[in-house]
């Protein structure tokens, strides 16, 4: 899982652009939308992307979900490895 964790800050800090950011500057537990790291809708649909290219997985845009698996890091990291 931390390998997993590490990957996915990984993807966020390159798919986002996050020049400033490092991997230990992303906390697992903290939100990442709003609060926390701060990303917002346009992020998302970024992230979202960039999940369905790298782990083949398509979070449907429409779900209520989706705000429970992107809640934090941690979170989304275990949305991964239950769609893999």
């Amino acid at each position: 899982m931390d390998k997993l964790k590490l990957e996915l800050k990984q993807l966020i800090i390159n798919t986002l652009e996050l020049e400033d950011i490092t991997p230990a500057d992303i906390d697992d537990d903290a939100p990442l939308f709003v609060e926390g790291l701060g990303l917002d809708s346009i992020d998302a649909l970024e992230l979202g992307q960039a999940l369905k290219k790298q782990y083949n997985i398509k979070p449907d845009a429409n779900s209520e979900q989706n705000k429970q698996h992107f809640a934090s890091l941690t979170s989304l990291a275990h949305y991964v490895q239950q769609q893999q």
